[in-house]
């Protein structure tokens, strides 16, 4: 597998605690991944994202423009 940035796409991780993580992008539909934990979560999705970057190039097609970072916001409940 060719070396892929995967670092400008958005990943929004959900769960926790006391299941797995899920994480999955905006910016590329279809492509999520899971975790026991946050970081092995972030881990298999930035390789699920890079695979599937790589898939969508083999097949001709142009993989979609990062939306860029996100913010976290913190309110008050």
């Amino acid at each position: 597998m060719s070396e892929i940035d995967t670092h400008g796409y958005v990943v929004l991780v959900e769960g926790g605690p006391p299941s797995n993580y899920s994480a999955w992008s905006p910016d590329v539909p279809g492509c999520v991944a899971t975790g026991a934990t946050l970081d092995a979560c972030v881990a298999a999705m930035r390789t699920a994202l890079a695979e599937h970057i790589e898939l969508m190039r083999a097949q001709g097609e142009s993989p979609p423009r990062p939306s860029g970072p996100g913010v976290y916001v913190a309110c008050a409940a």
